[in-house]
């Protein structure tokens, strides 16, 4: 836990729990809201897509930003502007049209596309390098508890309260991720300057050709394809088994969503602990195989059961893989980039996770009729574990090299 001896990191720590229980919270609320409102697989991908648009065509925007602006401000502003574009969903709540979600969706997904960036570019100015890895298990300590909580509040709120509750809860907790974010941080490691202004376009191909010339950046690449499609096919493919296969509620939903964080909360404690020094590529790799396989379990296990308790466990457990493989792909990209262009690497991945999740959510919503919910769920499953036996091959090859990330104090 020595990261969170940086004050600076311990407040960004703590802030990212706040917004991202917020987003979980709309993200488990939202879609099946659309479900249940249209009772349409297909309308409800749509949904998923328009809210994933945006930061594939902000990209080249976000990257730049990160890299030239105060990212702490960025992060302070755009958690107050989600928490703006949202109120609309009060208008839905009390008997609006469904379509103004879509709207909201891709509001929501344009300003994500501005904070991640900036946030995992962030990390590595307010920690030493050699602390990098541990403080990424730590942000995955906070996606797990913000899962929990906010999958969880999500689908109870809007079971026993409606769409509005979810959106007042929602706001508040925007609010005080927005206020930790207010004040300058004290940043012990920071990047070189990021040079002249070069156009938005022109600096934002720079970072892309950046992840062609470096190999861990194009085994990353490969990666974000094949793992982002599964989880598009996932977040379509999640409601339908819970509510049709397992028969189950709204707070089921939130509730199965949200217990995956108790198996990301273990590996976040280890990824921070005693694997904070283990290699990026092995986290990635055998992560990613574990939750290849566990997730086949999980999709063809109701042929022998429906029992919901099982079904807890299990995806309880599954939380694990997931969070190592995720830290692993996180601290291969931030140690594998430029310092100077780590914020449109990051927004070059962050866009194409997006684009590729779309993909996979609407070839899903398109299909789910034709092939059948049980053959889709396998696809999936077969994704993870394909990417993770690319990542387990290549890094056997010995074919990646590692550089070292320079640091400089300052302050700001």
């Amino acid at each position: 836990m020595k990261p969170l001896r940086e004050p600076a990191f311990a407040r960004l720590w703590i802030a990212a729990f706040f917004s991202e229980t917020a987003e979980w919270m709309l993200q488990i609320a939202l879609p099946v809201f659309v479900f249940q409102a249209t009772g349409s697989a297909a309308t409800t991908a749509l949904s998923i897509v328009l809210g994933l648009v945006p930061a594939v065509l902000l990209s080249p925007v976000a990257g730049v930003i990160a890299d030239r602006w105060n990212r702490r401000l960025v992060l302070c502003v755009v958690c107050a502007g989600q928490a703006f574009v949202a109120l609309p969903l009060l208008f839905v709540a009390s008997g609006g049209p469904v379509f103004v979600i879509y709207g909201v969706m891709a509001a929501q997904a344009g300003l994500a596309s501005l904070f991640e960036p900036a946030r995992n570019a962030l990390v590595p100015e307010l920690v030493p390098p050699g602390e990098l890895i541990g403080a990424n298990g730590l942000m995955s300590i906070n996606g797990s508890v913000a899962r929990l909580a906010g999958g969880w509040a999500g689908g109870l709120l809007l079971g026993f309260g409606g769409l509005g509750w979810v959106v007042v809860a929602y706001l508040g907790v925007l609010v005080i991720g927005s206020g930790l974010l207010a004040r300058p941080f004290r940043r012990v490691a920071v990047p070189k300057p990021a040079g002249p202004h070069e156009p938005v376009l022109r600096a934002w191909l720079d970072g892309l050709r950046e992840i062609g010339r470096e190999g861990r950046l194009r085994l990353a690449g490969v990666v974000v394809v094949l793992t982002s499609l599964a989880q598009g096919m996932f977040l379509v493919l999640f409601v339908v088994f819970v509510l049709d296969i397992l028969d189950g509620t709204e707070g089921d939903v939130g509730l199965l969503r949200g217990v995956q964080a108790l198996g990301g909360l273990a590996a976040g404690f280890a990824v921070a602990t005693v694997a904070r020094k283990v290699a990026p590529t092995a986290l990635l790799g055998w992560g990613g195989l574990a939750l290849g396989l566990l997730s086949a379990v999980i999709w063809n296990l109701p042929a022998l059961t429906a029992s919901l308790g099982v079904f807890i466990g299990l995806f309880g457990l599954v939380g694990a893989p997931g969070v190592l493989a995720g830290s692993g792909l996180l601290s291969l990209v931030q140690t594998a980039a430029s310092p100077e262009r780590s914020g449109r690497v990051l927004s070059t991945v962050f866009a194409g996770t997006a684009g590729f999740t779309a993909l996979g959510a609407l070839v899903t919503g398109w299909l789910l009729n034709v092939l059948g919910t049980g053959f889709l769920l396998n696809v999936q499953a077969g994704l993870h574990t394909v990417s993770a036996l690319v990542v387990l091959g290549v890094s056997a090859s010995g074919r990646l090299r590692g550089k070292a990330i320079p640091a400089v104090p300052r302050t700001g």
